[in-house]
Order: C-alpha cells, then sequence, then structure tokens
C-alpha cells in the first residue's frame, strides 16, 4: 500500500491554489474550476470544491474549512529560509515560529485560509535526518 494523496475540499479552490502555490513554489494543476493538485516527489495534495462531493455521496460526505485534527506536512531543506521568504505573507496564519520540536524536527506551523494546519519542517537531529535519509 502507498499513501498517494491528501485532498482538501473547499468552498474556494482559487483561494487555495493561489495560497498553496505561493506558500510552495509549485506549479499547481489547475484541471478543472472544481480541481487542483501540487504534485511532489512522495504525494499529491489535492484540492476539491464542495461541489466534487456530489461524486462521492453528496454534500454531507465531508465539510469545508472544518478539518480539526490533521496536519499537512511538508519536508523543507531549511525551515528558517523558508519562514525568511514567507514572513509578511505568513502573518495572518502563523500558529508557531520555528521551533525544534523533541523528535529532532525544526517546524513552522500554521494554518491554510480554511484553517487546516500545514507544517514545514526540517529534520535537524541526528536520528530525524537518518529517517528521511533514502
Amino acid at each position: 500500500m502507498n499513501l498517494i494523496s491528501i485532498r482538501i475540499i473547499t468552498e474556494d479552490v482559487k483561494l487555495l491554489v493561489n495560497f498553496y502555490e505561493r506558500l510552495t513554489k509549485m506549479p499547481v494543476l489547475q484541471h478543472t474550476d472544481d480541481f487542483a493538485e501540487i504534485k511532489t516527489k512522495s504525494a499529491t495534495l489535492a484540492i476539491g470544491s464542495t461541489r466534487t462531493l456530489q461524486f462521492f455521496g453528496g454534500g454531507e460526505v465531508a465539510k469545508a474549512a472544518q478539518n480539526r485534527t490533521a496536519i499537512i506536512e511538508f519536508m523543507v531543506e531549511d525551515v528558517d529560509s523558508e519562514y525568511q521568504r514567507l514572513a509578511d505573507f505568513l502573518q495572518p496564519y502563523i500558529v508557531q515560529m520555528p521551533t525544534i520540536m523533541p523528535w529532532g524536527n525544526k517546524s513552522l506551523l500554521l494554518r491554510d485560509p480554511d484553517g487546516n494546519l500545514v507544517n514545514f519542517f526540517t529534520p535537524v537531529f541526528t536520528e530525524a535526518i537518518k529517517k528521511f535519509k533514502n
């Protein structure tokens, strides 16, 4: 089994596409007005409008802007440089400034415009670095 993607359901695809494009500096593949994807080497972050829920059984299957349990995580080369690059843009979204976590990652935690938690992290302790070496 292989985790391929995480999909965010939103009322405003364009807003999230613009946010994640700026955040990640990666191209967003906008397939339709209702569906877009950011493809990384290990997984895809998909963004779907609430209108796509009709294909999964209707609007009650998922609710936009109500996630309070999952964190979307991006491993970055240097979390401090990413923070510096995005500092002005991120001000309304920051939850936690770059902080070293007990498990060995330096982490910048923020919320996207829909309130989903997003973590940019860089392994900094030896064990954390080893964990992500391929």
